[in-house]
């Protein structure tokens, strides 16, 4: 393990490995096949680079996106690591060229689409060339249990067969138990290692609003991170191209992503936003996995996610480089109607599929906090009292007043109509409308007709989805769909449960607050003059990127210029201590940044 300290300091200029970076490369080492969870950030793509490295062997790495292959081989040869990867994207020549390199034992790490592995050829290529291990990333993606779940992955069971004596290792950010077992036994995995990391992220800040006005909300949220890098996730692509295109309207640098768009047209914004060009890309859940940009300080769902899998997914690309960062997500109760006709349209629902539909609308009714919600959803204890990083413990939103009695005349209003009527129609009676339709059925004579009339038809619509989200009420789908109320419910009728409402009580501060983690993230800069440095750093980052047609953050990742900032080594000895730096980086990159320091301070700022 000494061999791996001094490469991952040589190579990346890490001083130290994160939680269960050290038991995942102990496995690799001992050559035993593993199960590797650890959440987005967490530092999976080093457990099988640095022991490559260190090795000087060659490991087959399986990824299923080639924009995700391109930049983790651009990143391991700009850190001096030899590299190459095998996918469509390559002339005849090309892939010529690194076939012979695998032959001749040129690469440490080779990445590999699944479907092209699986080809007599390749497992032929890879059988003579010798391979020391294979990593499977993105691992549920083998499993039906999954949220990514991709047909091609499963056919990765001829590795096992084409290479009976050589480890493989699944690496992924979020699997439930039962995804776990099935990608053991879809891999065929002997007696596998099974390494859980914390789901927790203690540097993002949570919050949930409900959706009143999407550009508003939007466009508040991206004025706590002017200029920052941000992805803004939405459920239709329609609904992409507008938000996109009223951003750009209102002076933002943002891009339009998803399926619908030309492939050139989603490699073009796909570029624009990894090479700092856009600072906000707006898209559907087409976009991300491919992605490694480690400075994103925001991901805002404009719509809610169909699952929690699919949230922990999405909302951890932000802050991947451990600084603060925030994940807003704006929901309404059409969110779930939409993605219940989504999955009733595609057929048969995947298993689980509509309780993990259900389990998301939970967590955005809910009022207990965030981080614990999501820990306690893939199985894990959370320790802490009060997260102090999401809206619940910064106090953002409260219980309504008279939350109780409310929650009562709503419930026994869907009793008294014998649970026959939709929730706008409830909401009606609730508020005393005067309409032929409740003139009609005599509605008006109920005890609860009007018992909610000073209240606005919008925050009584909102209380009845609270509840539905608390499981009091269930909406019956039909021909038209009915309210009934729950066992829950019934309870709460009964004075024997409660059904808190909620209401917000605070805006979000403009600058996302900051609180101590279990991650290595700096410290936020405490002079203008270092933020203006930090500028002056990021400048050059983004040159010396384009000089090379690489992305910036596979310069520097923001957590280092941070560090350059606050730090300010004018010395190779002294940069050299700055996290991220390498020998490598150091020899190439060092003296146009230390002379940027230097100047810096002989300017006196």
């Amino acid at each position: 393990m000494e061999n791996i300290r001094r490469t991952v300091k040589r190579v990346w200029g890490y001083d130290a490995l994160l939680p269960w970076q050290e038991e995942a490369i102990g496995a690799v080492l001992a050559g035993r096949d593993s199960i590797v969870i650890l959440p987005t950030g967490g530092g999976k793509s080093l457990c099988y680079q640095a022991p490559a490295a260190a090795m000087g062997k060659l490991a087959v790495v399986v990824s299923p996106l080639i924009a995700l292959m391109k930049d983790q081989v651009d990143g391991l040869t700009a850190a001096g690591v030899p590299a190459a990867f095998l996918n469509s994207s390559l002339t005849t020549d090309e892939r010529r060229q690194v076939e012979a390199g695998v032959a001749r034992g040129r690469y440490h790490l080779l990445y590999v689409a699944p479907e092209r592995l699986v080809l007599p050829p390749c497992l032929g290529l890879l059988r003579r060339a010798g391979v020391a291990f294979f990593a499977i990333d993105e691992a549920h993606c083998i499993s039906q249990w999954g949220h990514d779940f991709r047909p091609e992955y499963r056919q990765l069971k001829a590795v096992r067969e084409a290479f009976p004596d050589v480890a493989i290792h699944a690496f992924t950010a979020t699997a439930t138990p039962r995804v776990r077992a099935d990608i053991a036994t879809e891999l065929a995995l002997r007696e596998p290692e099974v390494l859980v990391g914390s789901f927790d992220r203690p540097n993002l800040v949570y919050r949930v609003r409900r959706r009143t006005d999407r550009l508003r909300q939007v466009t508040e949220a991206l004025e706590r991170h002017r200029g920052a890098a941000g992805i803004v996730y939405c459920i239709r692509r329609a609904e992409v191209d507008q938000l996109a295109e009223a951003l750009r309207g209102r002076g933002y640098r943002a891009v339009a992503y998803h399926a619908g768009l030309a492939d050139a047209q989603r490699r073009r914004a796909q570029d624009d936003f990894i090479t700092e060009r856009a600072d906000v890309i707006v898209a559907t859940v087409a976009f991300g996995m491919g992605i490694d940009r480690s400075d994103v300080r925001y991901v805002i769902h404009a719509g809610m996610p169909k699952s929690i899998e699919h949230y922990q997914q999405e909302a951890g690309r932000a802050g991947r480089d451990g600084l603060t960062s925030e994940c807003l997500l704006l929901y309404s109760g059409g969110d779930f109607g939409l993605w219940r006709s989504i999955l009733m349209a595609e057929g048969l629902p995947a298993p689980g599929a509509l309780p993990k539909l259900e389990q998301m609308y939970n967590y955005c009714q809910g009022a207990v906090c965030r981080h614990r919600f999501l820990v306690d959803y893939f199985g894990q204890a959370y320790r802490a009292d009060r997260c102090g990083a999401c809206d619940v413990c910064l106090g953002e939103i409260a219980v309504e007043d008279g939350s109780a009695t409310l929650a009562l005349q709503i419930l026994a209003c869907v009793t008294e109509m014998g649970e026959r009527f939709g929730a706008d129609y409830v909401t009606d009676v609730l508020r005393g409308a005067e309409t032929a339709k409740i003139a009609a059925r005599r509605h008006n004579r109920l005890d609860t007709y009007g018992v909610l009339r000073q209240h606005p038809k919008a925050t009584v619509r909102n209380w009845i989805e609270q509840l539905e989200g608390d499981g009091c009420l269930i909406r019956e789908e039909g021909e038209y769909p009915t309210l009934n109320v729950t066992v829950r419910g019934r309870r709460a009728l009964r004075g024997e449960d409660a059904a808190p409402l909620l209401r917000t009580v605070a805006r979000p501060a403009r600058v996302a607050p900051s609180r101590p983690t279990r991650q290595a993230a700096p410290p936020g800069l405490g002079r203008t003059s270092d933020e203006e440095l930090f500028e002056t750093l990021r400048a050059l980052r983004r040159t010396m990127a384009d000089e090379r047609g690489i992305p910036p953050y596979l310069i520097f990742s923001d957590a280092s210029l941070r560090e350059m900032a606050r730090e300010r080594p004018t010395t190779e000895d002294g940069f050299l201590q700055i996290k991220g730096v390498g020998l490598r980086k150091l020899q190439e990159l060092g003296p146009r940044f230390l002379a940027c320091l230097r100047e810096h301070g002989l300017s006196g700022e």
